[in-house]
């Protein structure tokens, strides 16, 4: 069954085309990273019309360099939520339209779990049961899976994201966006215990708190200029040094690296499962996975970074597993829900 994935959810283009779930053809992502840096993090309202932009390009791109044509596609998936609405609308409007025009069947994704689809995409393919990570700058849940649609969700974020703390906590410092790599390079020349910034304590749960930390890396960086709390996050950027900058970010790195691992361990040892996976975009963070292999008992296979950061073979790979289950959707009923739930 040849599946083209279509991902909009936030700030990337993206149209892949994939075989039963697990054999990629083509991968292609438009990235609007420059486009926001300039304002560090993503604007909605740009990243909508940005993906109206280069959608269709995006997918005929992937159609060429699959060397496929619509007579050999089965089927259409596209992500339908969680994310921002604008960026969703172009993403289900235009999958839907197709659907109609070519006569193809359609499939809803969650995009939140469909990042762990993104480990059927390499060749040791996890067993069930199955614990995922799945964090990025959207979202930090915990989820355990009975077989590919058959999951319940451990634990999720009270407030901030994982990735979405590594973004604001980079803004503080006056480091470029995204905050993820640039904390990582950051931390590379820093000491990671320099600071004993606050883990967020949630006994009897599998749930995760960044805001605290954040706000802690916040009243620590004002202490080290000098400066009280009124002093505003803007004016901290030109009066750290590097040492300081390099220092908070190896310990705010090692702080959240050290919190989801702890997470995945307490959840290993309560449901035993078969195999496990880090998913979505901070399972690139190199500490992390230093960090689960120091707590772990079992050697975990990541997926390659192009598969851990949004993109459209994670969503044709679960919407393969949706079609053998009959769970396709109306197209002329798809709709964008931002909030979508798992």
């Amino acid at each position: 069954m040849r599946t083209l994935g279509i991902e909009t959810s936030c700030d990337e283009t993206a149209a892949a085309i994939v075989d039963d779930g697990r054999i990629v053809h083509s991968n292609v992502i438009a990235s609007q990273i420059d486009i926001h840096a300039a304002y560090g993090g993503v604007v909605p309202e740009i990243a909508a019309r940005s993906h109206i932009e280069v959608i269709l390009p995006v997918i005929e791109q992937a159609i060429r360099e699959a060397k496929t044509s619509w007579d050999e596609i089965d089927a259409i998936a596209v992500t339908a939520g969680p994310g921002l609405l604008g960026s969703l609308m172009v993403g289900t409007l235009t999958a839907s339209t197709l659907a109609i025009t070519k006569k193809k069947p359609i499939y809803a994704v969650n995009h939140i779990v469909a990042h762990t689809f993104a480990n059927f995409l390499i060749d040791n393919e996890p067993r069930f049961p199955l614990l995922a990570l799945s964090v990025s700058g959207g979202h930090t849940h915990l989820l355990l899976f009975e077989s590919p649609l058959k999951y319940r969700l451990l634990g999720a974020t009270r407030d901030d994201a994982a990735g979405e703390a590594f973004d604001k906590v980079a803004k503080m410092m006056g480091l470029p966006y995204p905050g993820g790599p640039s904390i990582g390079k950051a931390a590379l020349a820093g000491n990671e215990h320099a600071f004993k910034l606050p883990r967020a304590k949630l006994p009897n749960t599998y749930e995760f708190s960044f805001s605290g930390l954040k706000t802690a890396t916040l009243r620590a960086l004002q202490e080290i200029v000098g400066r009280d709390f009124h002093t505003p996050s803007s004016e901290l950027p030109k009066l750290l040094t590097d040492n300081q900058r390099n220092d908070m970010a190896a310990s705010f790195q090692r702080t959240v690296c050290e919190t989801l691992a702890s997470r995945l361990r307490e959840a290993y040892d309560e449901f035993q499962p078969a195999s496990m996976v880090i998913a979505g975009g901070v399972a690139a963070n190199s500490r992390l996975r230093e960090e689960v292999s120091k707590q772990l008992p079992v050697k975990l296979t990541y997926a390659p970074i192009s598969y851990c950061t949004d993109n459209a073979a994670m969503i044709a790979s679960m919407g393969y597993f949706l079609a053998e289950a009959g769970l396709a959707t109306d197209p002329y009923k798809l709709h964008a829900d931002p909030s979508l739930a798992i």
